[in-house]
């Protein structure tokens, strides 16, 4: 064999992207998945993003890139991403913030790694094979979403099907599903769109082709959700009956003066306002938000007097979130985060309703033993002490008494928390928060993207109270029917408006199957998970052994 001599001077140079294409490469799937991702949620009104926002990883990953470059581009593009869309937290703590989008993109992360196992495994497999696949790919992203519900005392904000929350025709399969079966039909799309772009550039593929059964199979689990939506709203005005008028009050108490005593009557002042500018509009119930008042109102004192008589003068009951005091001054004293109802005539209700999951570090240290030098964010009391029950409080409106579940702060961005409160026999749900620690960024509306999926699941309609904003009323098909908003068009301000609600007379004492059954489709995504890798890895050594044999 002759030595390689010098190189010809004129034969064809590599061009740069011939030289770097896989740096190329994994710099364009790393910003396009970044992008997409950010512009699938709220507060950008794009969720058709959502359909496209795995698409970049996936194709790449058909072309079998090294594993480290891949993972640690995907990381570092979900790490952006999920810090752009947390950026809110950065009012509270930018060091929290900091922590938790890097945590929660490598958490949602994790996926990637899946496809990069998965999608070259599939090329030349048969078709039922390619569809188990992609079958088990989606399944695998609803376990990762579930672990979030609880995993490391949970924070599941902005499961994929919350990009939706703007668009209900989708959402109607959890009642059936829960959220879960929503992120999976986004998933396969994902998939299916990717495996088609993937025949336009793959040698021997013959072009774009519309006929893969990937993207079929997608298209078919979409059109199932888009039926569960025509036969949800088919004549839905024809079962439609008032619930009663609902007054939302936004007090809208800035963080830094909410927790001084010496800001207390001031406080009052602006509920008195706001809440008898509401009466003059004869509301059936009049909504405050999460610990709306400066002091805690389940035992006798002046704050309690004051809220049983702006009731009185308002002619209409409250339901307010109020901090709650169990056992004064007493060594075993303890805080709660509570919702209670004040009754016009008969005045605060002895049973109020406990907040069930605290937030951390907000209010309550977790692993005190260890970290009890950890001080929390809400500078009052000790930690709070978790309730237990859903506890359901009864409202009478228009000479009805109704049954409210309450869900205070974050509680709606757990599903559980929610089929638990429709079990109970809740009419509806009232979620009552207090965004206004995060500012006027995106934290509002990507909040209340998860009560639209909890109406969804449940089948009852979402009346929602925040100190500044999101408030509203959406209905039990996930519809916002009512945003309350200033002459501006601006959710963020102190006031109060009235909204006529209704309900959908078939969903009357009627629980869905979701809440009948909890996260079965978990289940059904584990098997199928299981199922799946296992066919492709039992085919893989099939065709190893027989390659060997030949």
């Amino acid at each position: 064999m002759q030595p390689a001599g010098p190189p010809d001077p004129y034969d064809p140079q590599p061009t740069f992207l011939e030289k770097h294409q896989t740096p190329v490469v994994a710099a364009v799937v790393g910003i396009a998945t970044a992008v997409l991702t950010v512009l699938s949620f709220p507060p950008f009104q794009t969720p058709e993003f959502a359909y496209a926002l795995l698409v970049p990883a996936i194709m790449w990953a058909y072309r079998n890139p090294p594993l480290k470059l891949f993972l640690w581009t995907l990381f570092a593009a979900q790490a952006v991403a999920w810090t752009v869309l947390l950026a809110w937290l950065h009012h509270v703590t930018w060091v929290g913030l900091f922590l938790l989008g890097p945590v929660i993109g490598a958490w949602v992360g994790v996926w990637y790694l899946a496809a990069w196992w998965t999608m070259p495994r599939m090329l030349g497999r048969p078709t039922l094979v390619r569809l188990v696949a992609l079958v088990a790919l989606a399944g695998a992203w609803v376990l990762i979403e579930w672990t979030r519900t609880w995993f490391l005392s949970g924070f599941p904000w902005l499961p994929l099907a919350a990009s939706q929350w703007e668009r209900s025709s989708i959402l109607q399969v959890a009642a059936y599903t829960g959220a879960g079966g929503i992120s999976f039909v986004l998933v396969a799309m994902n998939i299916g769109f990717a495996t088609m772009a993937h025949s336009l550039f793959a040698q021997g593929e013959g072009g774009l082709n519309f006929r893969r059964p990937e993207f079929l199979f997608a298209m078919f689990l979409l059109m199932a959700c888009l039926s569960i939506h025509m036969q949800s709203a088919f004549n839905r005005r024809e079962f439609s009956a008032p619930l009663g008028r609902v007054a939302f009050v936004q007090p809208y108490i800035p963080q830094d003066v909410k927790w001084d005593p010496a800001k207390g009557p001031g406080i009052l002042r602006v509920l008195q306002s706001t809440t008898l500018a509401a009466a003059a509009t004869k509301p059936d119930l009049i909504l405050w938000p999460e610990a709306s008042t400066p002091w805690a109102v389940n035992y006798p004192n002046e704050i309690r007097t004051f809220v049983e008589s702006l009731a009185s003068q308002a002619g209409a009951p409250i339901l307010l979130g109020s901090v709650a005091i169990e056992n004064l001054d007493k060594p075993d004293e303890r805080w709660l985060n509570a919702a209670f109802v004040v009754d016009p005539i008969a005045g605060v209700q002895h049973s109020f309703y406990i907040k069930r999951h605290l937030v951390p570090f907000g209010e309550y240290v977790p692993l005190r033993p260890l970290l009890g030098w950890i001080r929390k964010f809400v500078p009052i009391g000790d930690d709070a002490r978790p309730g237990t029950e859903p506890s359901p409080l009864i409202v009478s409106m228009g000479g009805r008494p109704l049954t409210a579940g309450p869900l205070i702060c974050y509680e709606d961005i757990f599903p559980d928390l929610a089929r638990q409160s429709a079990r109970a026999g809740s009419d509806f749900l009232a979620v009552l928060t207090n965004n206004a620690w995060y500012g006027e960024g995106g934290s509002a509306s990507q909040h209340a993207a998860h009560s639209v999926l909890r109406a969804v699941e449940t089948r009852r309609p979402v009346l929602r109270c925040g100190n500044g904003g999101w408030s509203g009323w959406i209905d039990e098909f996930g519809v916002v029917r009512a945003t309350v908003r200033n002459e501006e068009g601006s959710i963020y301000f102190r006031g109060m408006q009235t909204i006529e609600v209704s309900r959908d007379v078939r969903w009357m004492g009627r629980n869905t199957f979701y809440v009948e059954h909890g996260d079965w489709f978990v289940a059904a995504s584990a098997v199928a998970v299981l199922l799946g890798y296992g066919a492709l890895a039992l085919g893989g050594r099939e065709r190893r052994g027989r390659f060997r044999t030949n």
